[in-house]
């Protein structure tokens, strides 16, 4: 059974009678939404499928940690730093125009359409200053004691009387100066008023029923929004799901203090960037995008990819070679899709692969494509392509990104001219091959046919090796590489003429080339 569909029933049996199950994700949009962050989102977003298609009705929440304090500026934006401890939603956008927040949740809820995911947005500063959650924090406020002991519950230091006295499970952004650099100093449960001092010097009472610029703090925050939105499922980051971590204690505050059972709650590990060992973070800048990998990769590909791993299980992305093996694979499991398991037919399905288009291997339009410049009209001839197909032109734009900007070793081009040199470091019995090759061809024989009559072995694995290494050969004289297309194409993408030309090797020639390199 699938991850996911386990993770459904598993909601269902903890609350069978509901008519309409939540599950929820959040981001603090801190900085540019990395791949690690957008497992959070993907999970629920699978699970969210799997309760659809057990018959149930969903609310999928997505909520925007904006109102979360700006606490580090990532290394690629200047000049931030006067705006630390301000809310997200109340910091200007990198560009100067509208709100640091609002800046990096645009750009990733236009990614997330291109996904086809329409979540239930909630934005964290609209929902704390509306006043909607007053009524909560107060309870919290009165409630504060408690949560104190649930806090040292999982603390290794000693609680003190002082330090419990003193304690408020909130902060506050100040009036004055817009900072959370403040310090709550009484509270009126009778009147639901506070006062505090901040560091800038200002000091203000608060009516807490009318003046909405308090923030639980995010232990408390977490199960205040369970208890608030029903929240029946969520997932977290392995950092939040050890013994005493930020799960456990809102669990625990959840139940003792808004009086909610937590929602089931799956961990996920932290995908890494390939060759890295730390995990990527969007406010120190530099993380794999989904939006990165949206130039190598079409939407319902990414989405397999999170989809057949069991989201406690790490796994590596690298933009390199590895996204010729990750296509290939694919590949092979959307053509043979009768063969695969249940699990992976229900990843390719909830990822909405295409499971009737015959595809055309990636590394084809990888290998061919810098051989023409991309010429999409050339491809298309090449490959024999449906003209009437648009997914074409957004694979081939793939294929230039994929080879231009992020593998650029597969830049591979047809040769001016005949490499003589190349030609003389072949054996003498190599070069025969080569002119007896080259003579078929340009006696119009069918290519294939004179590639498997030429390198045609006793044994079948000896005929895979000497292909290879024939293959390998006419690479290096044509296309200066040690790879390339088969090799029927491989005429078809430089031309017959050419092809042949650059096979024309005068054999007196390079017997003398032969002499010279060996002196």
């Amino acid at each position: 059974m699938h991850w996911a569909e386990e993770t459904a029933r598993a909601i269902i049996t903890r609350n069978p009678e509901k008519q309409k199950y939540v599950c929820a994700a959040g981001i603090s949009p801190s900085g540019p939404v990395h791949i690690g962050n957008f497992r959070e989102v993907v999970t629920t977003y699978f699970v969210v499928q799997a309760l659809r298609d057990l018959g149930k009705d969903v609310q999928f929440l997505f909520s925007w940690d904006d109102y979360d304090r700006f606490r580090k500026v990532p290394a690629d934006i200047v000049g931030h730093d006067r705006y630390l401890g301000r809310p997200y939603s109340e910091t200007p956008a990198p560009t100067g125009e509208g709100s640091y927040a609002r800046h990096f949740e645009e750009m990733f809820e236009k990614t997330l359409r291109l996904f086809q995911m329409e979540p239930e947005y909630r934005y964290q500063h609209a929902e704390y200053r509306s006043g909607r959650y007053a009524e909560l924090i107060l309870h919290a406020f009165r409630e504060r004691h408690a949560i104190y002991e649930i806090l040292m519950r999982y603390k290794s230091a000693t609680p003190s009387e002082a330090e419990r006295v003193s304690y408020f499970p909130a902060s506050v952004y100040c009036t004055a100066c817009g900072t959370d650099a403040t310090t709550i100093e009484s509270f009126d449960d009778h009147e639901a008023t506070y006062d505090y001092r901040c560091r800038c010097g200002w000091y203000e009472t608060i009516d807490m029923r009318s003046n909405h610029q308090t923030k639980l703090n995010w232990k408390v925050d977490w199960a205040m929004r369970w208890a608030m939105e029903g929240v029946d499922f969520e997932p977290g980051g392995k950092d939040h799901s050890a013994a005493n971590g930020s799960y456990v204690v809102s669990s625990e505050i959840a139940r003792e203090i808004f009086g909610v059972k937590p929602p089931l709650y799956l961990p996920y590990e932290f995908i890494r960037l390939k060759g890295e060992t730390k995990k990527m973070s969007s406010s120190s800048g530099g993380g794999l995008t989904p939006q990165d990998l949206l130039q190598v990769y079409p939407a319902h590909q990414i989405l397999f990819l999170f989809a057949k791993h069991r989201p406690e299980h790490a796994f590596h992305i690298g933009i390199d070679e590895d996204v010729l093996r990750h296509y290939a694979e694919y590949e092979r499991m959307v053509m043979h899709y009768e063969r695969q398991t249940p699990e992976i037919q229900q990843s390719l399905r909830w990822s909405q692969a295409d499971l009737k288009n015959e595809l055309i291997p990636f590394s084809q339009w990888t290998t061919l494509g810098p051989m023409v410049d991309f010429n999409e009209p050339l491809l298309r001839q090449l490959l024999e392509c449906n003209e009437a197909d648009e997914t074409i032109t957004a694979q081939v734009e793939r294929a230039r990104q994929f080879v231009t900007s992020w593998c650029p070793e597969r830049q591979i081009r047809i040769r001016e001219q005949r490499n003589d040199q190349k030609f003389a470091a072949y054996s003498m019995e190599e070069q025969d091959w080569l002119n007896r090759f080259a003579e078929a061809v340009r006696g119009e024989e069918d290519v294939l046919a004179v590639f498997y009559r030429l390198t045609r072995q006793v044994e079948k694995k000896e005929t895979m090796r000497m292909q290879k290494i024939r293959s390998t050969m006419l690479y290096e004289l044509t296309i200066d590489s040690s790879f390339g297309p088969r090799i029927p194409l491989l005429v078809k993408a430089i031309g017959h003429e050419r092809f042949c030309s650059l096979l024309s090797f005068d054999l007196i020639d390079t017997v003398g080339l032969s002499q010279d390199r060996l002196k």
